[in-house]
């Protein structure tokens, strides 16, 4: 059973915008010194590395590679577009027009190798569902009420339970500096400095703190 072949205009305009994007690109290589096979192997070599990028791009938007090779190959393009319009004059190409056709091969070859070889970035692994945890076994404990509670242990006197605290030395020259703070605390407000306010203001750990407000009658 044969099916009937119907023209595509978006694939018959792709068709004549690459043939005459070819022709151009052949007619400034041709102006630029590159006669015979040569010139028809730049056309090939532009819309191959165009082609490159454009692929790169589909699985990679970000890569920034990408974009740069695509810009430089349209830019190719567009440019013996615009440059056989009659904007440049095929017969006295200029000089720097010829170095940039010269040095396409290495360019392009560059530009397709580094997207060819760039590594991709790797799949995201799905997501692993978390498997049921088995909850332990309750364990059964046997209380028999016939046997016999434990002995309470003995109970000890509250003096055996105190924890002696060593006795804290201060030096004198630090109990002089805090009797000085302390002092022109209660001539700058009238009123004692308390405990708390003199620890902060020396720094010194709490036993030591609380022996010298013991020793200045601090509260």
């Amino acid at each position: 059973m044969s099916r009937s072949i119907r023209p595509d205009a978006v694939l018959v305009q792709a068709v004549i915008a690459g043939a005459l994007s070819f022709a151009h690109l052949h007619d400034l290589a041709s102006a630029a010194g590159q006669s015979g096979w040569k010139a028809w192997a730049y056309p090939i070599s532009v819309d191959l590395l165009l082609v490159a990028a454009w692929r790169r791009l589909r699985t990679a938007r970000k890569d920034r590679s990408a974009w740069t090779w695509f810009v430089i190959a349209l830019f190719a393009s567009l440019g013996a577009n615009i440059a056989t319009a009659g904007l440049l004059d095929l017969d006295h190409v200029p000089a720097w027009l010829c170095i940039l056709v010269a040095g396409w091969p290495a360019l392009a070859f560059l530009g397709g190798t580094l997207l060819v070889h760039a590594p991709t970035d790797p799949p995201i692994p799905a997501a692993v569902p978390a498997q049921p945890v088995d909850e332990p076994a309750a364990v059964e404990v046997d209380v028999r009420r016939d046997e016999p509670a434990p002995p309470a242990a003995p109970e000890l006197p509250a003096a055996a339970l105190a924890v002696p605290t060593p006795a804290v030395t201060v030096p004198v020259a630090l109990l002089d500096h805090a009797r000085k703070i302390a002092d022109s605390h209660r001539a700058a407000t009238g009123s004692p400095m308390a405990a708390d306010a003199l620890s902060a203001r020396l720094g010194l750990p709490g036993p030591m703190t609380a022996a010298i407000a013991a020793q200045l009658q601090l509260t």
